[in-house]
């Protein structure tokens, strides 16, 4: 969520400024079940599509505000996953969730420590956390602050350990110019001693009587500007109170040597609205295995080299007239891919409406090859949401279904959408959730922040009705198999701007899955399809060691033949089917 210049102020101004009148003709646009749902709390009327929601839990005492819903100080934010623990991020502390039972999730801890967004990441005991806003405290209190600079204020990024869940205790708080608005956990693989932490702010620049080296001149007449960069922590695993900065690389600045080298920002097609200058980043995605990042960085899609994490270069570069915000990014497992968000309105407005192009407010698929980014095509929530939802593309995560692009996204009050973006020409939406507004008669910040894949179930960050727990349903999308295999996938941490290279176990389902796939594509004869089908049946109910290894055998050498002449992205799934059977046989 962009909140612009970082006041509650001007933020409350814009939700009261969009209009609480249906717009002419948009029920009747679609005829999607989402379109025009029941307005409620708890009550809303729902639709969903191939995903069951098997629980929902409230925020906290202390942590809503039942005479006004849609209150951004205590609205739920980001997700951080460890074990059997979620760390649910909100503007006003921490809720930390066992999830162990997934159908009925038990708070552990609620930690009160305002300051927004509050977006949280794990690496090992230590927890990070996002500040923002002008009312964090250095330790962590809700006491107003006077006019003017106060040497208790904070804005940065906290860390705390969480040795004891049941006692988080800050030990560090990393002071920036310009907040953290969120912030992405970059681990070096030849110093596991240190964790990096990348800090992007999009608030306007502190005082430098607040904090010392801060300016908010533009570079013409300050090349030591706070705009116009990123911030570098480098924590000490073992000693996180010694955090610090260690580099503010200049990004954005062109070849020769302009550090405003990117966006100028400008006039957005629709005529309503702004398209942001590139001065910051939103969010960062690093995928450590392939030495890359995505970052979102306002005006800008950009392509960041991080084999050296201290030391983000900028490599590539993309724009699109059609963006007015630069959001969030996310690769495809092959590093093939990187799909941009367009979080125009600032996450706060209806984006979503009949009358909103499907390229505005969506997200732009690119193919990546030899390190550049190439346009391939657009998704936005293809059901049109009232004038009183606050929708548009935001936080989402692969699902790991072998041999295809996968993604759960958040839309705020669009609801959940999953969609396959294999072919990024041509991604089709595969599944949904979707409540009706908080309100029918005036439009409250709500809705979904981020919905992410964790060891086989979907969870979602509700802005204002809590925490949500989904299971995916199979359908002629997608298979019991594909599922069954998504499920194998298992992970210790997950955050989700660290993207970590999936890796599918020797298992029949993830073989089973691949046969799915290429009966759905008819790309391969019904008849040996269903040869090599039977096939693996067989070899699965084999209980003699040697035959069963020979039978794999047999079946991964049909795969590799099948692959001859086939197309290319069938090739590529009988390869892999192959090489799954292969692994079976060993």
């Amino acid at each position: 969520m962009k909140v612009a210049k970082n006041t509650v102020r001007r933020l409350s101004a814009v939700l009261l400024s969009v209009a609480a009148v249906a717009v002419a003709g948009e029920a009747s646009a679609q005829q999607d079940p989402r379109v025009g749902l029941k307005a409620g709390w708890t009550d809303a009327g729902v639709a969903a599509k191939n995903i069951e929601l098997v629980s929902n839990v409230s925020r906290p005492a202390g942590f809503f505000n039942p005479q006004s819903l849609g209150d951004i100080l205590l609205a739920n934010s980001d997700l951080a996953f460890r074990g059997n623990d979620l760390f649910l991020g909100n503007f006003h502390g921490i809720q930390i969730y066992d999830i162990s039972d997934p159908r009925n999730p038990k708070l552990r801890k609620a930690l009160p420590c305002p300051g927004g967004q509050g977006d949280v990441s794990i690496y090992g005991n230590l927890l990070f956390m996002s500040v923002e806003m002008p009312n964090g405290r250095v330790d962590c209190g809700q006491g107003a602050f006077d006019q003017g600079a106060s040497k208790d204020r904070f804005l940065g990024v906290r860390i705390f350990d969480i040795s004891d869940l049941n006692n988080p205790k800050q030990v560090a708080a990393v002071q920036t110019c310009r907040g953290s608005h969120t912030h992405t956990l970059v681990p070096d693989p030849k110093d596991p001693a240190h964790i990096y932490v990348y800090v992007s702010g999009t608030s306007g620049v502190r005082p430098a009587a607040e904090l010392a080296g801060c300016s908010g001149l533009p570079p013409e007449q300050d090349p030591n500007t706070s705009y116009f960069r990123i911030e570098v922590i480098k924590v000490p695993v073992a000693a996180p109170q010694q955090a610090t900065i260690v580099n503010t690389p200049r990004i954005f600045a062109d070849a020769q040597g302009n550090i405003a080298g990117l966006s100028k920002g400008g006039t957005h097609p629709s005529g309503r609205d702004q398209t942001a200058r590139t001065d910051q980043c939103h969010d960062i995605t690093v995928y450590p295995e392939i030495g890359l990042a995505g970052g979102a960085c306002a005006g800008n899609g950009i392509l960041l080299d991080i084999s050296d994490p201290a030391n983000p270069k900028r490599i590539a570069e993309v724009a699109d007239p059609n963006f007015a915000y630069w959001h969030s990014a996310t690769f495809n497992n092959d590093g093939t891919k990187v799909l941009f968000t367009d979080e125009w309105g600032g996450g706060v407005q209806a984006r979503c409406r009949a009358s909103d192009r499907p390229e505005w407010g969506a997200d732009a698929i690119f193919t990546l090859e030899n390190r550049q980014l190439k346009h391939e095509g657009y998704f936005k929530l293809p059901a049109a949401q009232g004038a009183n939802e606050n929708c548009v593309a935001h936080n989402g995560s692969l699902i790991p279904v072998p041999g295809r692009d996968i993604m759960v996204q958040a839309w705020y009050q669009g609801g959940l959408s999953i969609f396959d973006f294999t072919d990024p020409k041509k991604p089709v939406e595969l599944a949904y959730f979707d409540r009706g507004p908080l309100s029918s008669s005036e439009l409250l910040l709500g809705g979904y922040w981020s919905t992410y894949w964790y060891n086989g179930r979907i969870y979602g960050s509700e802005i204002g009705r809590g925490l949500d727990v989904l299971e995916l349903k199979p359908s002629e999308h997608l298979s019991q198999n594909e599922i069954d295999a998504a499920k194998l996938v298992r992970v210790d941490v997950l955050n989700p701007q660290t993207q970590q290279k999936i890796v599918w176990p020797a298992h029949i389902s993830v073989a089973r899955a691949y046969v799915d796939q290429l009966n759905r594509s008819n790309a391969v004869p019904a008849d040996r399809l269903n040869a090599l089908s039977s096939g693996l049946d067989r070899a699965a109910a084999m209980t003699d060691a040697a035959a069963k290894r020979a039978a794999f055998t047999q079946l991964a050498d049909t795969a590799t033949q099948l692959a001859n002449g086939a197309p290319a992205a069938d090739a590529k799934r009988l390869n892999a089917l192959a090489q799954t059977l292969t692994d079976l046989a060993k």
